[in-house]
């Protein structure tokens, strides 16, 4: 092999590997902070890692484990019992888009947007101060941090974990 062929090769593979390298799901950077122990938890016990982990365009609004911490008493422990899955797994979906959404993305004022749990809607307001999102309790997540960049969408920290419910007022 000639040694421009040679260089053009270890460039080429340099270039392959740092793009593999730097290429993450999802799941793997929830896996990856230890913030998110608690969702990573949630999502392995739902069995929804492999989905998150897998190919599509996602946009992951991802509750901090404060926010799992926040919710009543036995709340986390109770929906990560095996006979409590599906509950979880509705939970889980009610953070989850089937789209990539990063920040810029969303209307400007309230809109209605559909996540992944079908026959609910999220309530989210971007304006000057931020994106804020309305669950079916009424309550409001406020993101915290915005479009972290996976290779299959976006995730969105969220303060709060959203709970599906009645459709939130939102104009």
């Amino acid at each position: 092999m000639t040694k421009i062929n040679k260089t053009i090769v270890a460039v080429t593979l340099a270039a392959a590997l740092g793009t593999a390298a730097s290429a993450a799901s999802i799941t793997e950077i929830a896996a990856g902070d230890d913030r998110f122990s608690t969702l990573v938890a949630a999502v392995t016990a739902a069995g929804l890692a492999d989905t998150l982990a897998g190919p599509g365009n996602f946009t992951v609004y991802a509750p901090v484990n404060d926010a799992f911490a926040a919710l009543p008493n036995g709340t986390v422990e109770t929906l990560l019992q095996p006979e409590n899955k599906g509950q979880l797994t509705d939970v889980l979906l009610y953070h989850v888009d089937d789209r990539v959404l990063k920040s810029t993305d969303f209307a400007h004022g309230p809109n209605y947007y559909k996540p992944i749990l079908d026959s609910q809607r999220l309530c989210i307001d971007a304006n000057a101060s931020g994106v804020s999102i309305a669950d079916g309790t009424g309550e409001t997540a406020n993101v915290i941090i915005a479009n972290i960049e996976a290779d299959n969408g976006v995730i969105h920290v969220i303060d709060k974990v959203l709970l599906p419910g009645t459709r939130p007022a939102c104009h």
